[in-house]
């Protein structure tokens, strides 16, 4: 539904998703697990290549691709299929099925979303094959997309800068954005993705204004104005948006959803053994996202331009800010129902476990809930919190409704609850299981998903934080620790994660308990205590370390995040001009380093910096 057809329907579907919401809290809160179950999610940028006219484009072919990797995936299902049976005719009790990774489609159709087959348990083998799984992805993906080529850059340095982008080409218009800078061909065809990037536009009223810092460079003109905005362009209504003061001085102006949604992280999700243990994760990860968004920051360029951050977080957040005049306090409240401080993709707004250590002011007194909302869940056995943390995400409307949904019984489903949860990104997720009339979803448990980092240029890199947050979920639930602080100072801690080289120039709030003895010493020597009072083999142990080094390095600033490594190549490289413009050489230049550095065996070795980035690691990837 568009959204002027929607909207008609937003109030109705947050009621069926509540009530969904209740059902699944009910059947599952006594819900217990084992053992941990965790899984990745590492996004692809498709780029190709002209190396005779020096010229890296996004390759909008997402669909083929996906086809390809499907039947690869077919075959190989069918392959394990015929040695499961040989093995159990020769009686071969040692036989493990290898289940083939998952591929999926995002937002653009430029990009590629990677997962494991199937979660990793908490054994030690079982961590050692993450970075086997993950170059395994990478290299899976690369005769599908031959001769393009996937890359785990976080955003791409000339998207929407003028001139060709896109592998075709499309003119930059187009009635679902409207942008002047990206054509809606770049979205996935799928009929939910144009809608979103419409809706999101018709819902607020204008197209997203999305302004961030230039870096200035020595020969970047001051002040520095936009040189790409064409002002005089009206095709659309939202044309004016422009002339009316959206674009910043001193800014990189961006237009649409795209922007935001084409940019890649390195996503971690987790299972706990039961609705308290994920409750306490989500707490204690969401004062560690910002550091981990600072420790993986890996976006420097937007727009064709050196900007003055280090990250995509805020891009993303204005790319999908959906809230009208009214709700970002630009008027009086007439039409809409709440004065809302952020966009649908922030920070965590609200801390969630029943944990004694939670002091009431460590939470935002002024949280924007659904009072309504709030006392249906309170009056259905919900408890203060977890009330509150719904009744806050519920505050947002529907964004893409489908007619069908409306007309189908909403009883054991979660599409009404999921429309509105799934579409609140906040950095952390706090995920109930899927209803029970899913059979194949019945062994899944209460789940949280840290959702802040950047994907990095390798995968010993993925792999190495990957394994860190994970080691570290064990850690806080072994040896109880707290780091709870303020709310507010979370959400100050993810714009200090913004800054350019935020790990080695800023500082972050962090607890710090003047009665804690001793006092903490710090996130990896716990971690390396934990694994110090285990049983784990020597030569396992050597292997985890060299993971836990890569982010103590690049902590201590001794090795460069993958952000400082592009700013440094860009401005070493000979075509660049000192004005901030990343220009077409330029980027195809970057992009093949990056390819070298996925792909390994030996081509990291010639990569420019490739020391500065990776240390002694430059050999093993």
């Amino acid at each position: 539904m568009a959204w002027d057809e929607a909207k008609q329907h937003a109030a109705l579907v947050r009621k069926l998703g509540i009530q969904q919401l209740i059902s699944v809290y009910h059947k599952f809160k006594g819900n217990a697990r084992d053992v941990l179950l965790w899984g990745d999610e590492i996004e692809y940028l498709v780029v190709s290549f002209d190396d005779d006219k020096k010229t890296a484009r996004l390759s909008l072919r997402q669909e083929e691709i996906l086809e390809a990797l499907g039947k690869l995936e077919r075959a190989q299902l069918e392959e394990q299929r015929v040695l499961k049976e040989q093995a159990e005719a020769e009686d071969n009790k040692d036989f493990v099925i290898e289940v083939p990774p998952k591929f999926h489609p995002e937002f653009g159709r430029f990009m590629l979303e990677s997962t494991p087959g199937a979660p990793y348990g908490m054994t030690w083998a079982s961590l050692l094959t993450v970075e086997k799984n993950m170059k395994l992805r990478y290299v899976e993906t690369w005769t599908p997309c031959w001769p393009r080529v996937p890359l785990t850059l976080t955003s791409f340095p000339r998207l929407g800068a003028p001139g060709v982008f896109t592998d075709p080409y499309y003119p930059p218009t187009g009635s679902k954005s409207r942008s002047q800078f990206l054509p809606d061909e770049l979205i996935n065809l799928h009929i939910r993705f144009p809608t979103l990037a419409a809706n999101i536009r018709s819902r607020r009223g204008a197209k997203v204004a999305i302004n961030m810092p230039i870096f200035y460079d020595i020969n970047t003109p001051r002040p520095f104005r936009d040189p790409t905005i064409d002002y005089d362009r009206h095709l659309y209504p939202e044309d004016a948006d422009v002339r009316n003061g959206a674009a910043k001085e001193g800014h990189i102006y961006m237009d649409a959803m795209g922007f935001g949604m084409g940019c890649c992280c390195l996503q971690i999700t987790f299972q706990a053994k039961n609705l308290e243990e994920a409750r306490t994760l989500y707490d204690q990860l969401a004062p560690l996202g910002p550091i981990m968004l600072a420790l993986t920051a890996a976006a420097p360029i937007f727009k064709g331009f050196l900007a003055d951050v280090d990250v995509r977080w805020n891009v993303i957040s204005g790319a999908v800010d959906d809230r009208t005049e009214e709700e970002r306090g630009l008027k009086p409240l007439k039409e809409d129902r709440f004065r809302i401080p952020k966009s649908r993709y922030a920070s965590v707004s609200t801390y969630i476990a029943e944990d004694p250590r939670l002091r009431e002011e460590y939470n935002d007194p002024d949280l924007v809930i659904d009072e309504d909302i709030k006392k249906e869940l309170l009056d259905n056995g919900f408890d203060e919190r977890l009330a509150t943390h719904f009744a806050h995400l519920f505050i947002r409307d529907p964004l893409v409704i489908f007619k069908e949904t409306l007309q189908a019984s909403p009883d054991g489903l979660s599409d009404h609850f999921e429309n509105i949860q799934s579409t609140n990104w906040q950095h952390m997720r706090f995920k109930p299981p899927p209803p029970p009339s899913n059979s194949s979803s019945s062994s899944i448990g209460w789940r949280v998903e840290f959702r802040s980092m950047e994907v990095q240029l390798t995968d010993f890199e993925n792999a190495a934080y990957a394994i860190f947050v994970v080691l570290l979920t064990r850690v806080v639930l072994s040896y109880g620790l707290n780091f709870y602080i303020p709310i507010g100072k979370v959400h100050e801690n993810m714009e200090t994660a913004h800054a350019r080289d935020a790990v080695r120039e800023k500082r972050f709030w962090f607890r710090r308990d003047r009665q804690q003895q001793p006092p903490l010493p710090g996130l990896i020597p716990l971690i390396e205590s934990y694994l110090n009072s285990i049983n784990i083999d020597v030569e396992t142990r050597c292997q985890l370390s060299d993971y836990l080094d890569l982010v103590s390095k690049r902590a201590s600033g001794e090795l460069m995040t993958g952000a400082r490594w592009i700013r440094e190549y860009v401005r070493a490289h000979d075509e660049y001009k000192g004005d901030s413009v990343v220009g077409e050489a330029v980027t195809w230049g970057l992009c093949r380093e990056v390819e070298k550095l996925g792909m390994g065996e030996g081509d990291a070795r010639r990569v420019w910096g490739v020391q500065g980035l990776l240390g002694r690691w430059a050999e093993r990837v």
